[in-house]
């Protein structure tokens, strides 16, 4: 494992790659130690009932390749990937390149060449050094900071909490699913700019019975969800 975004990020400068607020695509990047692919399903599913075109990225795969990489529901095919990887090939030079960097600068170029909506894209591994951070995301998803990949990202929650809270962007919305977030990632949001809405503090929601929820925000403005 080789983590770092210099050579990623050189290599998309030669594909074209967008994720800098550069056309009308929302991208939304989401970090987290647990809960990551089910969000993603979630925001997949509300988007896609509301009318929007989205395009997914995750990581691992269970069965197949393909199903890293979907737009509107289904997966992309097994040709479309082959091409990109031959294009990234040619493109990259002598800059050496890890095997999820190459296929997270595919599914980037496969989700932008599809002009969709909605972007939803999974951090790999942390999220500082990780190559889906080359994305400026229009917002960012915190799921949860526990222990994992210590070796990798630190030792403590607070250190874990920082390699992934580098998603987050200046200006834009980032959403805490931790309800025990690490001071210092609290922090850090506020150093960055970002506009932090932390669950527990900014937002909050119980079971009212059966399957409804009741879902309270910063105006206290409570809404029974069926």
């Amino acid at each position: 494992m080789d983590l770092g975004l210099e050579r990623v990020a050189a290599v998309s400068k030669h594909l074209a790659i967008s994720g800098h607020g550069d056309d009308s695509t929302m991208r939304i990047v989401v970090a987290g130690t647990n809960g990551k692919g089910s969000s993603i399903a979630m925001l997949e599913s509300i988007y896609t009932a509301a009318g929007y075109r989205v395009g997914c990225y995750t990581s691992p795969h269970l069965h197949h390749y393909c199903e890293r990489i979907r737009f509107d529901g289904h997966l992309v095919d097994d040709d479309a990937v082959c091409a990109a990887f031959e294009v990234i090939e040619e493109q990259r030079g002598e800059v050496p390149l890890t095997f999820f960097e190459f296929g997270t600068l595919a599914a980037l170029m496969l989700l932008d060449a599809e002009r969709l909506d909605v972007q939803l894209l999974e951090v790999g591994l942390g999220g500082r050094l990780d190559a889906v951070n080359i994305v400026d995301g229009d917002a960012a998803l915190l799921t949860s900071i526990d222990f994992d990949h210590s070796e990798w990202l630190g030792d403590s929650r607070a250190q874990i909490g920082l390699e992934k809270a580098a998603v987050m962007r200046p200006g834009k919305v980032a959403v805490c699913g931790d309800q025990d977030l690490p001071a210092a990632v609290v922090e850090y949001g506020r150093q960055q700019g970002a506009r932090l809405f932390r669950a527990g503090v900014d937002y909050g929601y119980q079971r009212v019975c059966g399957e409804s929820w009741r879902w309270w925000g910063r105006q206290n403005q409570e809404r029974v969800l069926p």
